[in-house]
């Protein structure tokens, strides 16, 4: 069962929600026992929420028996500690079973994926979540939006519906993420940044807070300095704190963000914590002009 209530889930949104890897063994088979430390380390730091089976998850590699078994392995490793946010997506058959599986593993709330599918309509998209949030049975729902196409009225009227919670905003647009933000004031509804450290300050400004993170994997403290700077509104500091860590965005964001994961993997196994290849299509390995660039950081950063 969840151990954070809605209000709970709602003011931890506010955070960081850290974006947990999947491991995976020598075999290319999921490895949970791998994520502990990295679990522990991001507790330690101060990390609000974490996430599994996001995207830096490589949720659309994971069978969905994996799927599963990450949001359980998730749940037993956090320990009621801080909120699990259980990703769900791709049909909505799966959709729905992934809902009911992770909210019988603890989750305490569902992220639910933008349909990836080729043919979707705005009210395609409202009937989507609505039966997730039947199939989530009570469950809190957070919105993952990589992009507006949907419309601001679509977007207001998923706000709208009784379980959503919160919203991630993925996409470069500051200002119309200042629009959907002003359509829905009259909603208790968390807008989040969903573009990394790098983004935060520009969402910031426009009203929303918190943000979602893959670094929180390889340097958890360093995620969560740049929360306390924007906390306080010290956008001085705050960008300062980013440039430091910015040369790791963008090697993640190379081969068409296809390094995303291999970037962050390929760090994890730099200081002892091998977790693993990424998946096709995912880039693997680094190229070596960039895993030298990691090098330098990561011993930069010591």
């Amino acid at each position: 069962m969840a151990t954070f209530n809605r209000q709970q889930v709602r003011a931890a949104l506010d955070g960081i929600s850290g974006i947990l890897i999947t491991p995976f063994d020598a075999s290319g088979n999921i490895e949970p026992a791998r994520m502990q430390p990295i679990i522990d380390d991001a507790i330690d730091a101060g990390i609000h929420v974490l996430v599994a089976n996001g995207n830096t998850s490589e949720y659309y590699s994971l069978r969905w028996q994996e799927s599963q078994a990450m949001v359980s392995a998730a749940a037993e490793q956090i320990r009621g500690r801080v909120p699990l946010l259980a990703g769900v997506g791709r049909s909505i058959e799966e959709a729905c079973d992934l809902a009911v599986a992770s909210r019988a593993a603890g989750a305490d709330a569902l992220m639910i994926h933008q349909p990836p599918d080729p043919f979707v309509s705005p009210r395609g998209v409202l009937a989507y979540v609505r039966r997730i949030e039947e199939a989530a049975q009570g469950l809190p729902l957070v919105l993952y939006l990589r992009n507006e196409v949907i419309g601001m009225e679509t977007i207001e009227a998923l706000c709208s519906i009784a379980s959503v919670v919160g919203v991630k905003w993925a996409s470069p647009t500051p200002l119309l993420l200042a629009d959907a933000i002003a359509r829905t004031r009259h909603l208790d509804v968390a807008w989040v940044g969903g573009l990394a450290e790098a983004w935060a300050p520009p969402f910031y400004a426009v009203g929303a807070r918190g943000f979602t993170s893959g670094l929180i994997n390889v340097a958890p403290k360093r995620s969560a300095a740049i929360h306390a700077a924007l906390d306080t509104g010290d956008y001085t500091l705050a960008n300062q704190l980013i440039d430091q860590m910015l040369p790791f965005e963008q090697l993640r964001a190379e081969e068409n963000n296809g390094a995303n994961v291999t970037v962050v993997k390929t760090a994890l196994q730099l200081l002892g914590n091998d977790c693993g290849t990424t998946r096709p299509p995912s880039a693997w390995p680094m190229n070596p002009q960039s895993l030298d660039r990691l090098k330098q950081l990561l011993s930069a950063w010591q």
